[in-house]
C-alpha cells in the first residue's frame, strides 16, 4: 500500500505542476495566482501547498528533487573517479533529454527554463536549492574522495555546480532560439566533453 500511496502522490504533484505551467506560458509567473493554480488542478490551496511549499517551488521542484552530484560521487563504481562519473552522468542524461541538462524542447521544459532565465524570485529560490546540493557534495568529497580540508572541497564543488550550469544555460538557450533538442545534441556531448576536460586539467589549459 505505501507503493502505491506514493505513486499517487508522485501523480497528484506532477498534476499541480503541469497545471501551474500552463497558466505560467499563457499568463506569465507574476500573472498567476496560488488560487488560479489550485483551481485549475482541481485541488484546494492547502492540498497545494502541501505539495508545494511557494509558488516558486512550482517551477524549479525538479531541481530539489533531483539526485545530485553528491549522490552521484557516492554511487559510483570502485576504480571510476568523482569526475568521470559526473561525466558520465551528465552524459547519460543528456541522451534521456533530461529537462535538468537544458536539453528538451518540451512545452513544459521550455517555459520553465524561460521563466527560470526571466524570473528574479525563481532565480532566487534555485540559487537556494543549488547551495544546499553543493553543500552536500563538500560533505562527500571530504567522506569519500580523500579531500581533506574543507577549502579545497568547497572550491571543487563550485567548479563542478558552475560547469553544469552554464552547460543547462547553453543547451536551454539553444533551445529557446529554436533549435530542436535532437539538433543541439552533438554540441552538447562536445561542450560536456570541454567542460570536464578544462575541470580535470585545470584552467592553465586555457589561460
Amino acid at each position: 500500500m505505501s507503493g502505491l500511496r506514493e505513486r499517487k502522490r508522485r501523480r497528484t504533484r506532477e498534476t499541480i505542476a503541469s497545471a501551474a505551467l500552463r497558466l505560467f506560458r499563457e499568463s506569465g509567473f507574476d500573472g498567476v495566482s496560488v488560487a488560479d493554480i489550485a483551481a485549475e488542478a482541481e485541488i484546494s490551496k492547502p492540498t497545494l501547498f502541501a505539495y508545494f511549499p511557494t509558488k516558486e517551488d512550482l517551477v524549479i521542484h525538479k531541481f530539489a528533487d533531483d539526485n545530485g552530484p553528491a549522490e552521484i560521487v557516492r554511487a559510483r563504481p570502485d576504480g571510476v573517479s568523482a569526475l568521470s562519473a559526473l561525466e558520465r552522468s551528465f552524459l547519460d542524461r543528456l541522451a534521456e533529454r533530461d529537462p535538468l541538462t537544458g536539453l528538451n524542447d518540451s512545452p513544459d521544459a521550455i517555459t520553465c527554463h524561460t521563466l527560470l532565465y526571466s524570473t528574479p524570485a525563481l532565480l532566487a529560490r534555485l540559487a537556494t536549492y543549488l547551495l544546499e546540493k553543493e553543500q552536500e557534495l563538500v560533505e562527500e568529497l571530504r567522506a569519500s574522495c580523500g579531500v581533506e580540508d574543507e577549502f579545497t572541497a568547497r572550491l571543487v564543488a563550485a567548479q563542478i555546480f558552475g560547469a553544469q550550469r552554464i552547460l543547462g544555460f547553453h543547451n536551454a538557450r539553444e533551445i529557446r532560439a529554436g533549435r530542436s533538442a535532437d539538433e543541439t545534441y552533438p554540441d552538447a556531448v562536445a561542450r560536456v566533453e570541454a567542460a570536464y576536460r578544462m575541470l580535470r586539467e585545470g584552467l592553465s589549459s586555457v589561460l
